[in-house]
Order: C-alpha cells, then sequence, then structure tokens
C-alpha cells in the first residue's frame, strides 16, 4: 500500500469511526426522521439487531417473482432476473427501482430469493420505515449466450460481465417499466452491486449518470478505471480511462462504497476510487469498517446502509 493511500486510511478510519454506529438500535421510525434528510449526513451501522437480519413471524415480506425472462439485445439471448416486490404492492403506486449486481461466480438467484438473507433484510427494513417500498431486481451478471456459459474461461468471463452495464440500462429496464408500476426518472433508481459486481456497478452508473441517481459498490474490485492493483492482468484492465465526470443535472444523489478491513483483495483499489472521485470533485461516502471481510456478512450491512438512504 503506497503512502499516499496510508495518508488516506487513516483519515477514513478517523472519520468513519464517527460517522457510522455499531448499533442498530432504532425501532419502527416515523416519517418526519426523513425531512430533510441528507443520506451523506446519516450515521452508517454496521452491526445489525437480530430484528433486522432474522425472519421475524410478523412480517409481511412481499413476493419475489422468480425467474423472469427477458430477451437481451447486449447479450443475443433471453436472460433471467429475480424481481423483488414490496408488500402490498399494486399497480396503483409507481415504485422507484434498485438493481442488484451479484459477485463473481454467483447469479441472479444467488442473493434474492424467498427466505434469502437479503430479501429478509429487505422486508425488516420496510417494515420499520428503515427503507422505501421499492422494487428490487436481482441481475445476472453474465451477459453473453447461454448456452456457451460453461465453456468461458475467467478472462473471458471478466469481459462478458462487463457488458451487464449496457443489458441493464438498453435491455432490462425498459423490460421491468413495462411490466411493472415503475416510478421513472434517475431520482427514482439506483444501482448497486458487491465484489466484482461491485465494479459493475460503478461502471453502470457512471457510463449512465443520467439515468441512475444512487450507486454504491460495496468492496467492488478492479477494473473500474486503471489501478497498480493486478495490472496487466485481465482483472485490472479498466472500462473507463478515468471517471466520467457528472455535470450539475446529473451529480449523484447519492454514491457510497465500502470495505473491509480483512477483506483480503479490494481494500487498495476500494480506497483508490474513492481518492480519485475525492480529487475530481465528486462527493461520495466510502467507509473502511474494522472486520469484515469479503462475504455475504459485509454484503448485507452494506446494502442496509444503501437501501435505508435511497429514494428519500
Amino acid at each position: 500500500m503506497n503512502k499516499r493511500l496510508v495518508i488516506l486510511l487513516i483519515i477514513i478510519i478517523c472519520l468513519t469511526s464517527c460517522s457510522f454506529s455499531k448499533k442498530n438500535e432504532i425501532e419502527v421510525v416515523d416519517d418526519q426522521y426523513y425531512e430533510n434528510f441528507d443520506p451523506y449526513e446519516e450515521k452508517n451501522i454496521y452491526e445489525l439487531s437480530d430484528e433486522i437480519i432474522k425472519k421475524q413471524s410478523n412480517v409481511d415480506y412481499g413476493k419475489i417473482d422468480e425467474d423472469v425472462e427477458y430477451y437481451s439485445t447486449t447479450a443475443k439471448d433471453y436472460k433471467k432476473c429475480n424481481v423483488v416486490l414490496p408488500y402490498n404492492y399494486n399497480e396503483d403506486t409507481k415504485y422507484p427501482v434498485l438493481y442488484f449486481i451479484h459477485g463473481w461466480g454467483s447469479s441472479y438467484d444467488g442473493h434474492f430469493n424467498n427466505g434469502s438473507y437479503l430479501h429478509t433484510l429487505y422486508g425488516n427494513m420496510v417494515n420499520k420505515n428503515l427503507a422505501v417500498p421499492m422494487i428490487i431486481v436481482s441481475v445476472d451478471m453474465y451477459t453473453d449466450k447461454q448456452a456457451d456459459k460453461d465453456k468461458k474461461t475467467d478472462e473471458e468471463m471478466r469481459f462478458i460481465y462487463d457488458k451487464v452495464a449496457d443489458d441493464i440500462v438498453v435491455d432490462l429496464m425498459p423490460f421491468i417499466e413495462k411490466n411493472y408500476s415503475v416510478a421513472t426518472g434517475r431520482e427514482n433508481t439506483a444501482v448497486i452491486g458487491v465484489s466484482q459486481g461491485g465494479a459493475e456497478s460503478l461502471i453502470t452508473g457512471f457510463k449512465y449518470l443520467d439515468n441512475f441517481g444512487y450507486i454504491a459498490g460495496i468492496a467492488p474490485d478492479t477494473g473500474v478505471i486503471p489501478t497498480e492493483w493486478y495490472k496487466g492482468t485481465f482483472w485490472n484492465t479498466p472500462y473507463f480511462d478515468k471517471f466520467p465526470t457528472p455535470t450539475e443535472s446529473n451529480t449523484p444523489i447519492y454514491l457510497y462504497m465500502a470495505v473491509g478491513s480483512n477483506d483480503p483483495w479490494n481494500i487498495d483499489c476500494t480506497l483508490y476510487y474513492s481518492e480519485v472521485l475525492n480529487d475530481m470533485g465528486v462527493k461520495n461516502q466510502t467507509d473502511y469498517v474494522e472486520g469484515y471481510g469479503h462475504d455475504g456478512d459485509f454484503w448485507r450491512v452494506g446494502m442496509y446502509n444503501f437501501m435505508h438512504k435511497i429514494f428519500r
């Protein structure tokens, strides 16, 4: 880790020790709590109570439309996704949409299925008014011919995954907006990903700043912009030469990244992305969190913070 990143890391540790709390003690949140809400001022929470992470007998978790199929012109084949609908979903209400991108080797049904840990988290949050009722679309990052998937090398998969940004905006978003009751516009659209999906969510959000008001990458991989880590390998073939510069009209409403202190791969690149964005004058909230690794426990707390702050 170079000297500049060490200094940045010290600053982030000092700031985030004050900017997030270690225990979620919020019960049901009153609507007045969200008046003049600023997501950058809100404390992040990285330790959640059982009421938030475990299934509760008195909570209606809505439903998931599983294995929803659509045609992707980007993949030149049919793809599938899971669509999470909130409790009391109805066609008379327009719902904001969060697009979720899984990590390397997983799939659209790996994190959001009936009874899964993120589905449970979302239902509990809505029940306590900790999250806005929204549609969550769990995306398949693999964007190519399905019949050839098992034959692909890791290097081929890396670049196939990069095509998911176009698939989401060109193919999936129009399908979701046609078939579900969706509130459109960037102020009603968010994208988040974990690990490799975190890199793809940053790519998606910054390539399509006019489409996404909320962007998050949880422990994002290398490959978004040039970095020194894994340099010369397919893991770090950058999608952008540099982050696209937001304009006044398409600056992210909330831009969030986080990485755990025990993450074996993505500490340096996550902090570097934040450093570059800060140098560009692009506001972001990036947390270096003690005690977490690169796994579902960290995806859960990252999803909690993002879902809590979007669409307010």
